[in-house]
């Protein structure tokens, strides 16, 4: 036998013709942790709540909290608040806060809620404190549905109740997806729907970075009010319909048989309070009508009350959305409960379909017990009618401060939410809300806290939104102390 025969006879023994695994074995765990000590808890738990030190908080804090929206280290600046009184909040070393943005716009009744609310709360969690929706259905669930649906207009009619506003939102988006059997979503770049995955990547402004922008299907757009632009046209009316222009010549070239929904704030709350100009939400309107596209509202900040209207795009006459997303105020943040609501066509499909969306938590009846009385309580109390009579004491307001001070570049109202715009001594944009805050406005901060309000502060927006229940005299001892503040930014920013 040849020395080639030789090798080739030694290699057809060792081997076969296959596709056979290799040898291999996974890794054993070798970081072993304990994980069954016993249960045991520290004796500070007997103490009853609202009697921990201040130094056991801080402790807890810095150990087992994190934060949301701002990097960890901002909670240990975080004033630790004890107490609430009407718009006043209160913290452990005494210091009283008038709360100038309603917490995060949604405390609309203020800091002691009404009796009646709290009863029908604790009445909810004493009879019946939890049923999963798809398994029973509870009197509270009927009655707010039908309350909500007589509150709307037209034949919005249809009602879920996640528990958040970003939930709203990704039920909404669900349902416009299997209704219309089409997958992408139009939103605006300023604008804010949540931070879940959906919600999240439908938001326009830099929190949607932060999920790393990859989820398909949402299409973003410019409202009529770009920060560094303006829209063409020597007439707002002539701007608006080059906005709108726009608008549909990006629905053509995405394709409308692609674009199940645009979908909008109402009026835009984080990105600045801003008002859709006259005309153009009607517009919008008009081109869902004319592409077969749903309208979608989103209420989550301004519905029940915030702008003097019920809902937010009552502001624009006659336009009706296919769904409406509401939250905050729905509940005046005593508890955590949405809504979506949709059109009567639009319920009638999902009679023998899901809408493609559920949360355990859905229909929660003891929040919905808090809502329904908080609604209820708007419309007997006329909340709404006390929001429109302090409107113009507000716009006055608003407009004096913003004279008072060369750090403010202009101002928007409307009801009792308003936004100051800041600007650089140059008249350039000081800071983009991205941004870490710089010097100037963490002086402004200092000084807004020692003047003795509390809130949101997003630069180079400042937003104003007191709780709906404000009177007069604590209206305009607010701007008093925010034109105080302001003097602390004028003087950062070189004025």
């Amino acid at each position: 036998m040849s020395a080639a025969a030789s090798v080739i006879s030694s290699v057809s023994r060792a081997t076969i013709k296959g596709s056979k695994r290799w040898p291999h074995k996974s890794p054993s765990l070798t970081k072993i942790i304990e994980n069954n000590k016993p249960i045991a808890i520290s004796p500070d738990h007997d103490i009853p709540l609202g009697q921990w030190s201040s130094e056991q908080i801080k402790e807890a804090v810095t150990d087992n909290v994190m934060t949301t929206w701002t990097p960890g280290k901002a909670r240990h600046g975080t004033p630790i608040i004890t107490h609430g009184e009407g718009v006043y909040l209160f913290d452990d070393k005494g210091n009283k806060y008038l709360d100038w943005t309603s917490q995060a716009v949604c405390s609309n009744l203020g800091h002691d809620l009404p009796e009646s609310i709290i009863n029908a709360t604790m009445k909810q969690m004493k009879e019946l404190p939890y049923i999963y929706g798809g398994i029973g259905m509870v009197e509270v669930r009927a009655r707010l549905a039908k309350l909500i649906s007589e509150l709307l207009p037209g034949d919005l009619q249809g009602m879920v109740f996640p528990s958040s506003g970003s939930e709203a939102n990704e039920a909404a988006i669900a349902t416009a997806r299997r209704y219309t059997g089409k997958h992408k979503v139009i939103n605006w770049y300023r604008g804010y729907h949540g931070g879940t995955s959906n919600a999240l990547q439908a938001t326009g402004d830099s929190r949607r970075w932060l999920g790393r922008d990859t989820v398909p299907g949402f299409v973003k757009t410019f409202n009529p009010f770009p920060l560094f632009w303006d829209v063409a046209g020597d007439s707002e009316a002539e701007r608006t319909q080059m906005a709108l222009n726009m608008l549909e010549e990006q629905v053509l070239n995405e394709g409308p048989d692609t674009v199940a929904l645009i979908q909008f704030e109402s009026v835009v709350g984080a990105g600045g309070v801003l008002v859709a100009p006259e005309g153009y939400m009607q517009g919008v309107r008009a081109i869902c009508d004319k592409y077969d596209i749903l309208l979608h509202c989103d209420e989550v900040m301004v519905g029940f009350g915030r702008t003097g209207k019920m809902f937010g795009f009552q502001n624009y006459d006659g336009v009706v959305p296919d769904i409406v997303t509401a939250a905050k105020g729905v509940s005046s943040a005593a508890m955590p409960l949405s809504i979506m609501a949709t059109r009567k066509h639009i319920m009638e499909a999902f009679e023998d379909k899901t809408i493609g969306w559920g949360s355990t938590y859905q229909a929660h009846p003891v929040a919905l017990a808090c809502a329904y009385e908080n609604v209820k309580y708007l419309v007997n109390k006329d909340i709404i009618g006390h929001v429109q009579r302090l409107a113009p004491v507000f716009e006055d307001a608003m407009k004096t401060v913003a004279d008072n001070h060369p750090s403010i570049k202009q101002y928007r109202s409307i009801g009792l939410f308003g936004c100051f715009d800041a600007q650089a001594l140059d008249g350039t944009n000081p800071q983009l809300q991205h941004e870490a805050l710089n010097g100037a406005f963490v002086a402004y901060k200092k000084a807004y806290n020692d003047s003795g309000l509390l809130g949101l502060l997003r630069p180079p927006h400042f937003h104003v939104a007191p709780p709906l229940t404000i009177t007069e005299d604590e209206l305009l001892d607010g701007f008093e102390k925010q034109d105080k503040a302001l003097y602390a930014l004028d003087e950062a920013l070189g004025f």
